[in-house]
């Protein structure tokens, strides 16, 4: 009997044609949900006729009260090979194999750049503006050369995003609580005297920081509050690392000149979330990991999992 495989999540319908499922296609059936699943007991009806699971980063979580629903459950596969929100000792006790997928940090670092010179240009503002047949020139742009760059965290991705603030011209420092001054000379960037001081003196801000106990409302009221009111915000990483409702309050209030957004404290947004509506606010529905060559490593190396584990030999396994 064939196993029976979900994809969640493949809201552009493409997880077919980015990658070659045919090696599977003799042993398994491959179902896509197109639609976010948001409640687990509703999680748990639409999965309970599935064996396998394909699940994009950590959009879907797997704790333990879900998988001991799913009977039929063998395998999960989720992009990167990083989740927090799979229970692992739960999966491991049911016998459950979770494997992991390469994942490249190139997307996420041109997205932060997108929305951070949309920001700048005013790019929205005034293409809404052209084509709708508004006003010709309404804003001003922030200027880039010559303006500081500040990075909360220098790891893969916010070495790449300073490497680029830097071929703008711009000064660009960097803090995290462990960077050091060796790393800094690496990229070529400042070490930041404290957090508060790379708030207080930076034109943009853009995060690029693991979730943790430590960097979970890292950016709260006081802190967005030594914000320049020219400058910008940018968070690509974890909505969480920055206090959604303090972000909502500066943006209403004007005391910060824009933020641009591609993470949320829901996912997908409610229909009614103050996000949607916020003021100098540029967001986007968490696109930082999604582009073709990366969905193709996804969903490619999700085929070669699945492939491995059909072999008794299950590879790029994942554990907390």
């Amino acid at each position: 009997m064939r196993l029976r495989c979900a994809v969640l999540d493949d809201f552009q319908k493409v997880a077919a044609e980015v990658a070659d499922w045919s090696p599977v296609a003799d042993d398994v059936e491959v179902v896509a949900f197109d639609r976010h699943i948001e409640s687990e007991d509703d999680l748990a009806a639409a999965l309970a006729g599935f064996d396998i699971v394909v699940t994009l980063r950590e959009r879907v979580p797997f704790p333990g009260s879900l998988i001991t629903r799913l009977p039929r459950l063998k395998l999960i596969v989720a992009s990167g090979m990083r989740n927090s929100v799979i229970d692992y000792a739960t999966a491991e006790a049911r016998g459950v194999t979770v494997c992991g997928t390469a994942s490249s940090s190139t997307p996420p670092v041109e997205l932060t750049w997108a929305l951070l010179l949309g920001l700048a240009r005013g790019i929205v503002e005034e293409s809404s503006s052209l084509r709708s047949g508004g006003p010709w020139q309404s804003t001003v742009g922030a200027d880039l050369h010559g303006r500081r760059l500040g990075l909360l965290g220098l790891g893969k991705i916010g070495s790449r995003v300073a490497q680029v603030g830097l071929a703008f011209g711009m000064h660009v420092s960097a803090w995290s609580q462990n960077l050091t001054s060796g790393r800094t000379a690496e990229v070529g960037v400042e070490l930041a005297p404290s957090k508060e001081d790379l708030l207080a003196s930076s034109d943009f801000v853009s995060v690029h920081l693991a979730l943790s106990d430590r960097t979970r409302g890292l950016l709260g009221p006081a802190e967005l509050a030594l914000l320049k009111p020219t400058a910008y915000l940018v968070n690509t990483s974890r909505a969480a690392i920055v206090d959604q409702e303090s972000l909502l309050a500066a943006l209403h209030d004007g005391r910060i000149a824009g933020a641009g957004v591609d993470v949320f404290d829901i996912e997908p947004l409610p229909a009614d979330h103050p996000m949607r509506t916020a003021p100098r606010l540029l967001a986007t529905p968490h696109l930082g990991y999604v582009s073709r060559a990366n969905y193709a490593t996804y969903y490619g190396q999700a085929v070669e999992n699945i492939q491995a584990f059909l072999a008794g030999s299950p590879i790029r396994l994942l554990a907390r």
